[in-house]
């Protein structure tokens, strides 16, 4: 009797569905998770979901299909996921995982797929970008040919950066990384230069703190944050580098200058090297995946320079990497230094004994901003990196000697007075006229007799000086090398301004 119910009820579900017009009918293909791990879950069915799309849990929890395996699928959590169990329905979404993107997200806080967490107003969009996305073809990139400023003595003047390059800041733990990129930050206001600073798997206190300087230094109206807290699942902190290059895309296709910071890579890397293994894929040195290299080079590749038929915008990357006793050789750093145009390396040796920013002017390189510096910074910087260069030589050798010749005496109080001249507080950058004016004295050995202690007394007043020659300041502006005559007038009343401040 039970069956002829079953059968009686079937023919009548058969006829109702005949009766429903095609065009009303809707198809939904769903599958089941069949388990849950940190931050993946195994699904059955969906046996024509495509690689990377969204699939969505209950609750409205989004996953990125990852694996495709005959018969059940890997999938990459995007949100809290203690509430999925086994057995949940999964629904394919047909579409990929995306940013909205708006310059209303402007001075804001969003998590990698644009939601606010500033517990301000929703940011309404009608547009939306892939967050993978091919990067620029050959012919549509323009030369390096302009400089970003850092507003960092050392770093302008010995590893410059330039627009739509991609230059790494490395160093180990607690050594000032995030200090230089938020210093660079800070240095774009009034630039024409939009920022976004991602934050990939740090600490809520750290970005709180983070945040706080840039508000302080009016820095946030010209940047977007985006935060992959250390609370979220490691799916969260795999897109964000990726969503946030997507909507630096956005601003570049406009036509602006966009500089990114990734902070930092480490952590990327550690939380897919975390879904790679849950995953189940075969890990190869040091327990990483063997496409780990390629998933930074794709996101880097994204950052670039346009001709001005495409634009002319650019994004310039500062991808940030910690290492671990000063070993700039293991797996991670090596494979982003041969992606990128050079390097900042921040030693812990210079960092501890009081020079900051510790940069280590012999590791330091950059392969491409060179050729976009200020005319008036590459007259200066030459002299400047050898002398700098000959006192760190001689500085070792001359501890082992208790007697140095005259010329020697020379370059080591030279070098002393770089030195000193290159530390600079913490997010305070100096405008690049000043830096010009500073470094041109001291190349001229104006600051050669100046005790160590009243160097920043009389940085001051060059800086005053700077101020005071309008012609000066245009020139450097303006791209244009300092002609004899203006160098020595400048080099007069720096001369003047000095001795008034010793009699003084």
């Amino acid at each position: 009797m039970t069956l002829r119910k079953e059968i009686a009820y079937l023919e009548n579900m058969l006829d109702q569905m005949k009766e429903t017009p095609l065009a009303v009918a809707e198809v939904e293909e769903s599958g089941t998770v069949a388990s849950v791990d940190r931050g993946i879950a195994v699904v059955k069915g969906l046996h024509h979901v495509k690689n990377q799309e969204l699939v969505q849990f209950p609750q409205g929890i989004l996953g990125l299909t990852y694996n495709l395996d005959p018969h059940e699928l890997g999938v990459i959590l995007l949100g809290d996921y203690t509430g999925i169990r086994a057995g949940d329905p999964v629904m394919r979404t047909f579409k990929v995982a995306s940013i909205p993107v708006s310059r209303k997200f402007l001075g804001r806080v969003i998590d990698p797929l644009g939601n606010v967490l500033d517990g301000k107003k929703p940011v309404e969009s009608s547009r939306v970008l892939p967050i993978e996305r091919e990067s620029p073809p050959i012919m549509h990139r323009a030369p390096v040919s302009e400089p970003l400023q850092t507003g960092i003595k050392v770093i302008d003047a010995i590893v410059p950066i330039g627009r739509g390059q991609r230059e790494l800041i490395l160093g180990d733990r607690k050594s000032g990384k995030t200090s230089i990129a938020l210093d660079t930050i800070i240095n774009q206001k009034g630039k024409d230069v939009i920022c976004i600073y991602c934050s990939i798997g740090q600490q809520i206190s750290s970005v709180t703190k983070n945040l706080e300087v840039l508000k302080n230094k009016g820095a946030l109206d010209h940047t977007v944050v985006l935060v992959a807290s250390s609370d979220s699942p490691p799916g969260v902190s795999y897109i964000a580098p990726y969503a946030a290059t997507s909507l630096a895309e956005f601003f570049m296709m406009e036509g602006e200058d966009v500089l990114i910071v990734y902070d930092d890579l480490t952590k990327h890397a550690r939380a897919y090297r975390e879904l790679s293994i849950l995953l189940e894929r075969p890990s190869g040195r040091e327990a990483y995946p063997g496409d780990i290299f390629y998933i930074h080079s794709r996101l880097l590749e994204r950052s670039t320079h346009l001709r001005e038929i495409y634009g002319g915008g650019s994004i310039t990357a500062l991808p940030i990497i910690e290492t671990q006793a000063e070993n700039i050789s293991a797996y991670i750093p090596t494979n982003l230094i041969s992606i990128t145009d050079g390097q900042i390396y921040l030693s812990p040796k210079i960092f501890q004994s009081g020079n900051i920013p510790a940069v280590n002017v012999g590791t330091s390189v950059s392969r491409v901003g060179g050729k976009s510096q200020l005319a008036a910074y590459r007259d200066i910087t030459g002299p400047l990196k050898l002398s700098y260069s000959q006192f760190e030589e001689l500085e070792l050798f001359s501890s082992f000697s208790t007697v140095v010749d005259e010329s020697t005496k020379q370059l080591l109080a030279r070098g002393e007075r770089i030195r000193k001249v290159f530390n600079q507080p913490q997010f305070s950058p100096m405008e690049v006229t000043h830096q010009i004016g500073v470094f041109m004295a001291l190349t001229e050995g104006l600051l050669d007799e100046v005790p160590l202690d009243e160097i920043g007394d009389h940085e001051k007043r060059i800086m005053e000086v700077v101020e005071s020659m309008e012609s000066f300041r245009n020139a450097v502006l303006r791209n244009r090398t300092i002609e004899e005559e203006m160098k020595k007038e400048f080099l007069d009343a720096v001369r003047e301004t000095m001795e008034e401040g010793e009699d003084g």
